[in-house]
């Protein structure tokens, strides 16, 4: 039970990730903004770096191929977010856990119970219908490169949330057995290095032709509440009992807050529908919880 309250306190603060990054991004340059996040997320856990295991390339490989994955999910995200309103970004994102339940009942095994099966429905058919509200906007996910992008994120997330279950699941059970903080601290630094790489060699030539970049005191505090949402997920997962694909699912409930702040601060459109769509999410977020008891 209380590795679901930390998944819970992790979906509070990726929301606020996500308000953050939305007004980072508005009128921005995407790139310096995703270098910016990546190297403020080092400087917090530089400290820590001295009591933290490093392990040798043996380990290393592992968070190399998961900064990657990461790296690539949060492009696709940025550059969609940019051009989607919030309210539907999130629900987008929302459907990244029927990816991973998918992913842990074949890979892992998982099983969920009656109230859990009941609250994924909800999920998932809330999920549905908020992107269906999309529409009324005129944004049809069929020919719309930014949803694509949105999608592709949701994708790759999915595909890292498996990864890490299996990168700090215990040998004896088919994982790595690997520290939660060596994955956290170290894969901060490797998306830094590439995206500095990427900075230097395709934003930086053609700067003036694109989407200016400027100063926004929003992009430091992307970091903070990235890196804090993060530590909690890992906590999360590392705890006896955890399943990836219930902490997922709960972690995805951040549209909550982000759907609150797209609609009283940045007053988007077709909140009416939305917020029946919402309740749907609270009520399967409810059942998820009952089940995990």
């Amino acid at each position: 039970m209380i590795w679901l309250l930390f998944a819970f306190l992790s979906a509070s603060l990726l929301g606020f990730y996500d308000v953050f990054k939305k007004r980072s991004l508005s009128g921005n340059a995407v790139i310096p903004v995703l270098f910016l996040n990546t190297l403020f997320c080092s400087f917090i856990f530089l400290p820590l770096l001295p009591g933290i295991p490093f392990g040798g390339w043996q380990v290393q490989k592992y968070v190399v191929l998961k900064s990657l994955i990461v790296l690539s999910s949060w492009v696709f995200g940025y550059v969609g977010m940019k051009h989607l309103p919030l309210t539907l970004v999130g629900p987008i994102n929302a459907t990244r856990p029927v990816m991973v339940l998918l992913g842990a009942l074949l890979v892992f095994g998982e099983r969920l119970n009656v109230y859990q099966w009941i609250g994924v429905i909800f999920a998932v058919v809330s999920f549905f219908l908020l992107g269906r509200s999309g529409k009324k906007e005129g944004i049809y996910f069929s020919h719309n490169k930014w949803v694509t992008c949105v999608v592709l994120a949701a994708l790759l997330g999915a595909v890292s949330a498996l990864y890490d279950k299996f990168l700090m699941a215990p040998v004896e059970n088919g994982g790595v057995g690997m520290d939660r903080m060596t994955v956290q601290s170290y894969y901060n630094f490797y998306q830094c290095a590439i995206m500095g790489v990427i900075l230097l060699i395709l934003w930086m030539p053609k700067r003036k032709e694109s989407t200016p970049f400027h100063w926004d005191w929003c992009i430091p505090l992307i970091s903070i509440f990235l890196s804090a949402a993060d530590f909690v997920y890992f906590y999360a997962l590392s705890l006896d009992g955890a399943m990836v694909s219930i902490v997922s699912m709960v972690r995805r409930s951040s549209v909550i807050v982000s759907f609150l702040v797209g609609a009283f601060l940045f007053r988007e459109k077709n909140l009416a529908s939305k917020a029946f769509d919402l309740a749907m999410v609270l009520i399967g977020m409810v059942f998820l919880f009952i089940g995990s008891l």
